[in-house]
């Protein structure tokens, strides 16, 4: 059994996919976040306004689009585009799970503020077919969803000849992973969304009568001739400016109703502003801590480390106390979502916990390595 270490400067555990540790224990992650304390944002800025004058719409057709979750990153790189940079962005939103109140009011609001908005909910008997099939196999609900959530707007741009998709960040340079080329943080490349983001080719998951190729129209991107006939574009928001999730936060909600958890915070841990419309993220986020061994508490706590807007000593008191918290507030929807009942998701749970990670004391699980 090895040990499992920590970064030293936020609270990242090295079992997190993909990420690497420098010889003295510090993230490659927390290296990025000190790294950009060197950017000249003024530049990139100066970039981003470059990049985008030739795009910009004349005649008032779509000139953008923004992968859009109705949440605090998403609607922050509208607003932006919209009415600081004279774009006319179309949002695109590929459905949650299991949609919520919060999430259908803070989109409400952004488009009673002026944006066109596609939502794209797919075929609901294959789509919880996946779920339950993905959540046995590999521990994770949502896999058909990253996959949805990857290729609709690009379907939406090529499609509609729209030039430039944003997303908000690259994950693996922001969050700790594998960069897999220079400009990985930038430009959205399709063999990471692959890798990285879904695990395989949607064409894999045909299943005799329960799924059809032609049921796997939503999860498939587009083909690369197809993208470069059109010119779209896909590129990182982060790149061009600083990237703080509590910043975002703090900048919609300046400008709408934008509403946190109505509970105060979300289970698992101590924010009410982050990943708030969809029931399963609870679940799936509950999943990450027994696979992994660090939970939501641990992902929110680090990030503001890194962003200067907690330290590690408040971090830690924070996600001692809610990481890896039972996801019982929205249990019943998704065991109802996933056709299973309560033991069998325990059951599925208890099979994807890592032995190098867990040992089973007195009945209970437990990390081997506790958050330190």
């Amino acid at each position: 059994m090895r040990e499992v270490r920590y970064c030293r400067t936020c609270l990242m555990p090295d079992t997190r996919p993909r990420i690497e540790f420098t010889a003295d224990g510090v993230c490659n992650a927390c290296v990025h976040a000190q790294g950009k304390k060197t950017i000249d944002w003024k530049a990139r800025r100066r970039e981003f306004e470059e990049l985008v004058l030739p795009y910009r719409s004349r005649s008032g057709s779509w000139d953008a689009v923004v992968p859009w979750s109705g949440g605090k990153d998403s609607s922050s790189i509208a607003w932006r585009l919209k009415f600081e940079y004279g774009m006319n962005p179309l949002l695109v939103t590929f459905s949650p799970l299991l949609p919520n109140d919060v999430g259908n009011h803070n989109r409400e609001q952004m488009l009673r503020a002026g944006f066109d908005h596609v939502f794209f909910r797919p075929n609901q008997k294959v789509h919880r077919f996946l779920s339950h099939r993905f959540f046995r196999e590999r521990g994770n609900p949502k896999v058909a969803w990253d996959a949805g959530v990857n290729a609709i707007p690009i379907q939406v741009a090529v499609g509609y000849g729209i030039p430039l998709v944003f997303y908000a960040e690259h994950g693996e340079t922001e969050y700790g992973g594998k960069v897999l080329h220079e400009e990985s943080s930038k430009i959205r490349d399709f063999t990471e969304v692959l890798e990285h983001q879904v695990g395989d080719d949607p064409r894999n998951w045909v299943d005799g009568e329960n799924v059809r190729l032609a049921d796997l129209n939503p999860y498939l991107y587009p083909d690369a001739p197809a993208i470069a006939e059109t010119g779209v574009k896909a590129l990182y928001f982060a790149w061009f400016f600083r990237w703080s999730m509590f910043e975002n936060h703090q900048y919609i909600r300046e400008r709408i109703d934008f509403r946190p958890h109505p509970k105060g915070r979300t289970q698992g841990t101590f924010t009410d502003f982050d990943s708030l419309d969809d029931k399963s993220d609870d679940l799936y986020y509950y999943m990450q801590y027994v696979k992994f061994g660090f939970g939501r508490a641990v992902r929110d706590a680090s990030r503001m480390i890194q962003n200067g807007h907690l330290t590690r000593e408040e971090g830690l008191e924070l996600a001692r106390k809610y990481d890896g918290e039972f996801p019982s507030e929205h249990l019943d929807a998704m065991l109802e979502y996933l056709s299973m009942t309560r033991e069998e998701c325990l059951e599925i749970v208890d099979l994807h916990r890592n032995p190098e990670i867990w040992k089973k004391e007195g009945g209970e699980w437990t990390l081997r390595h506790p958050l330190r």
